[in-house]
């Protein structure tokens, strides 16, 4: 599918081709791939780059045209674990002609930062800057997740949350890889920027999409290092929840243990031979009240033998 844009008052508005200085392919054709490649002496390996997720983000100068490759954030997928994904972006600049390929979706040309739209190359500025700050709020949002899944981790006895957090650290890795060749290719362009034609604004204006790209990737690698870094605690956590929940079985066994044994003497006759001159309301009620008395001295004495090693353990670490 294309689509075709034109500069005007500050705005881009749709158009017919013959008209056209910006087009968007949203997921090109066989046809209209043969007419990129003919047109702008691309090679199929390009478009198939372009269309590659994986592919790494590059930019190539000819006399004629600026081909590069953009890594850009895809929208967030749910699918039993959180995803954040990048995906590619071509763009072809030529001194009359902007060209965007786009895999899947359309590139959004009528957002809030594509106001005040000037020329060309300052639509391709505020929309790699859009792309910027699309990386941005995925960051944050990323953020936002982890610090719901830690604390949910704090209680929890599944490996449901971790793998979440392995997820989440996978996107944090290809983001921060993405927004590092971006700015690869954003000093490329900066310093070609006078052969490129860029106008003063327009280069100054790269130079803000620069710092906001940097700015993106020193968080994409403080994100990195702490969700990654914590990964072995957290999974810690989980260990110690599941060793908390064994040792409070432990205990309850262990209490139960002596009353089965002794309900199971007593149960045999024994007991109401040995309480015949007594009302059997009475006798029971004594039976019952004793086997809880001796329940209960049972986990006291438990509890505190281990609350003793444990502080034992805790002064022999501390000395």
């Amino acid at each position: 599918m294309k689509y075709c844009y034109v500069v005007s008052n500050g705005r881009l508005a749709e158009c017919s081709e013959t008209e056209s200085s910006i087009l968007v392919y949203e997921n090109p054709s066989d046809q209209e791939r043969e007419e990129l490649c003919r047109t702008y002496d691309l090679d199929p390996m390009d478009i198939e780059g372009v269309l590659d997720p994986d592919e790494v983000a590059r930019v190539e100068f000819t006399s004629e045209r600026t081909f590069l490759i953009w890594k850009m954030p895809d929208n967030v997928t749910v699918k039993g674990t959180i995803q954040f994904q990048v995906s590619s972006l071509g763009i072809i600049l030529t001194p009359v002609k902007l060209v965007f390929i786009a895999p899947r979706e359309k590139v959004q040309v009528d957002g809030r930062g594509l106001k005040r739209v000037v020329s060309i190359r300052d639509c391709l500025l505020r929309v790699i800057l859009s792309n910027v700050r699309h990386y941005q709020a995925h960051l944050k949002a990323i953020k936002q997740v982890s610090q719901e899944l830690e604390t949910k981790l704090v209680t929890s006895m599944e490996n449901r949350y971790l793998l979440q957090m392995f997820a989440l650290g996978e996107s944090l890795v290809y983001y921060h890889n993405a927004i590092e060749t971006n700015q690869t290719v954003l000093g490329k362009i900066r310093a070609a920027a006078e052969k490129l034609g860029f106008t003063a604004e327009e280069t100054e204006l790269l130079d803000d999409v620069m710092i906001e790209n940097q700015q993106a990737g020193k968080q994409a690698a403080i994100y990195t290092s702490v969700l990654s870094g914590l990964m072995d605690a957290r999974g810690t956590i989980i260990n110690n929840n599941m060793n908390v929940l064994l040792k409070n079985l432990t205990i309850i066994n262990v209490v139960f243990l002596p009353l089965n044994l002794i309900a199971s003497i007593l149960g045999m006759s024994e007991y109401s031979a040995m309480t015949a001159g007594t009302h059997w309301a009475i006798s029971y009620s004594l039976f019952a009240l004793s086997m809880v008395i001796l329940g209960w001295l049972t986990w006291w004495w438990l509890t505190r033998v281990l609350e003793r090693q444990h502080m034992g353990g805790g002064r022999s670490s501390t000395i």
